[in-house]
C-alpha cells in the first residue's frame, strides 16, 4: 500500500536528513553516503536507525 504523496514530500532519513524514495515495503535513503532502508510496517513508517536495514 503505497503512502500518500504529501507525507512522502515531508519525511527525511533520520540518520541524514536526506529524501526518502519508497520501494517496495520499504522507504530508502537517497544520499549515496547513507543509503538506510527503513521497513513500512502495516502502512506505517518505521523511521527508527535501529530498525534501518544496511545498504548491501
Amino acid at each position: 500500500m503505497p503512502l500518500e504523496a504529501g507525507l512522502l514530500e515531508i519525511l527525511a532519513c533520520p540518520a541524514c536528513h536526506a529524501p526518502l524514495k519508497e520501494a517496495d515495503n520499504e522507504l530508502i535513503c537517497t544520499a549515496e553516503a547513507c543509503a538506510l532502508a527503513y521497513p513500512i510496517r502495516d502502512g506505517i513508517p518505521v523511521l527508527l536507525v535501529d530498525e534501518a536495514r544496511r545498504p548491501a
